[in-house]
């Protein structure tokens, strides 16, 4: 939550040096720092001409209700572009303060270092990029079973390529086109989906547990009974997506688009979907007592039975 009160920064007159309070801590930037570098996040929405924003007259701070531990990253990541050298656990915390912003090329850029730094400790997997490359000028690429955890696979054209039963442990998929891929009960925990093409892809039995699919295109997806726990699908484009009896449990869908998704059966305790778009979405007797829920977009949506 932004506090915002009493001065008014006009579109035409907005100060140059910006004044921050993050949850106490205080810092000071400037307008262009704040939209720049990213400018379809949510700072650079609110200190744009896009929203009036109000400041304390008083002290002079813009205070946010957000833990300012790892602030000093962000604004490191604003001006320079530079991911900091963290702790996997200081990772995380970074991560899901760069979901809370939208700051969709920081959480890629710190997804791409711990996926080398993974892939540094894991053993050897049984192809190697340029294996893949090879294999995918054929026609119908199958690598069923194959081990490929760790692998870069990131701007690839893998369209219609059989993934099923396959190993991908943190595979770094990142704006590779998986239009119509096959991933039939994968082992893809931790793996790196940002910005991907994954239209009509197959995730049935999938284990995508802690999986990367922010900004991803997965209209029409079959991710039936698949588990998607603590997955970021952070604006996401899950249109007509199939969710039957998948475990989306501290799954982050803030800003999705779901409208005509299926979730008959899906599990959603802690799940955050504030903001996303649920219209027309199959929800009937869906348990939604601890699914946030604010914002969100509900026109037209089936709830009959829905728990609330």
């Amino acid at each position: 939550m932004i506090f915002i009160s009493s001065f008014l920064m006009e579109d035409s007159n907005l100060p140059t040096l910006v004044r921050l309070s993050i949850g106490g801590k205080k810092f000071c930037t400037t307008i262009d720092t704040l939209t720049r570098r990213e400018p379809d996040s949510m700072l650079a929405a609110v200190f744009s001409s896009r929203h009036t924003v109000y400041q304390d007259s008083e002290k002079g701070y813009v205070f946010v209700d957000r833990d300012g531990k790892h602030f000093r990253h962000i604004l490191n990541w604003l001006r320079d572009g530079v991911v900091p050298t963290l702790t996997d656990s200081e990772y995380s915390e970074l991560i899901r303060e760069a979901e809370y912003y939208q700051l969709l090329g920081l959480i890629e850029g710190v997804s791409s270092v711990l996926n080398k730094r993974k892939e540094d400790e894991k053993s050897p997997a049984e192809l190697t990029r340029t294996d893949i490359i090879k294999c995918i000028q054929s026609e119908r690429v199958k690598f069923r079973g194959v081990n490929l955890s760790g692998l870069d696979l990131s701007k690839l054209d893998l369209s219609l390529v059989d993934f099923s039963f396959a190993c991908l442990k943190n595979v770094f998929f990142s704006r590779a086109n998986l239009q119509c891929a096959k991933f039939r009960d994968v082992d893809a925990v931790g793996s790196n989906f940002h910005n991907a093409t994954l239209r009509e892809c197959e995730f049935t039995g999938a284990n995508l547990r802690g999986a990367l699919l922010a900004g991803a295109n997965l209209q029409s997806a079959n991710l039936q009974d698949a588990s998607l726990i603590d997955c970021s699908f952070c604006v996401a484009d899950l249109r007509s997506a199939h969710l039957q009896s998948a475990d989306l449990t501290d799954a982050n869908l803030e800003g999705a688009n779901l409208e005509g998704a299926n979730l008959k059966g899906a599990k959603l305790s802690n799940a955050n979907l504030k903001g996303a778009n649920l219209q027309r979405a199959y929800l009937r007797h869906v348990n939604l007592r601890d699914t946030h829920l604010e914002g969100a977009k509900l026109d037209g949506a089936n709830l009959l039975g829905a728990i609330r």
